[in-house]
C-alpha cells in the first residue's frame, strides 16, 4: 500500500486551496487537495512540506491529522492510504508549479469541481462544517499537539 499525503489549507475567509491536474496526468483536470506520495523512510509530515514546496512553492508551518481514506484506482497497481492533514503555510505567494491551475473555494462550493474520488468523503464533512480545519489547527496549537515539520 502506498501512502499519499493531502493538506487542507484554509485561509481566514473559511476558502480552502484547490488543485487541478494537468492535461497529460493520470486522472487529467481532475481537481484534488495539494499533495502527494510519501517516500521510502519519509515521514507523513515531513513528506506533506516537501511536496507543498514541490507544489506550490510554499513552507508548512503546521499540520494536524484530520482523516485518512483507502483507496484504488483502476490502473494502478496499490492501494492508496490518502492522509488529510489541515495544515497552515507561511508564505502567501502560491504558485501552481505542477498544476494547470489553482483555486480557493469555500467549502459548500466545493462539490461544484471534479474530484478525485478519494476526496468525496472530506469534502462532504467541509461543506457541512463537521470539518474546519482552522478551527482544528488552533485547538491542536493550544494543546501543542500541532505538527512543525522541521522537529523530525
Amino acid at each position: 500500500m502506498r501512502t499519499v499525503v493531502a493538506a487542507v489549507i484554509e485561509r481566514s475567509d473559511r476558502r480552502v486551496l484547490i488543485g487541478q491536474r494537468r492535461k497529460n496526468d493520470s486522472s487529467p483536470l481532475k481537481w484534488e487537495f495539494p499533495g502527494g506520495k510519501v517516500k521510502d523512510g519519509e515521514s507523513p509530515e515531513v513528506a506533506l512540506a516537501r511536496e507543498l514546496r514541490e507544489e506550490l512553492g510554499v513552507t508548512l508551518v503546521r499540520s494536524v491529522e484530520i482523516g485518512r481514506v483507502h483507496q484504488h484506482y483502476a490502473g494502478t497497481p496499490d492501494e492508496l492510504e490518502i492522509r488529510f492533514f489541515a495544515a497552515a503555510i507561511a508564505e502567501s505567494d502560491l504558485a501552481p508549479l505542477t498544476f494547470e491551475k489553482i483555486a480557493w473555494a469555500l467549502p459548500k462550493e466545493l462539490g461544484e469541481y471534479d474530484f478525485l474520488a478519494a476526496n468525496r468523503e472530506l469534502i462532504a464533512q467541509l461543506a457541512t462544517g463537521r470539518i474546519k480545519p482552522a478551527e482544528i489547527l488552533e485547538a491542536a496549537e493550544k494543546t501543542g499537539a500541532s505538527q512543525d515539520p522541521s522537529a523530525d
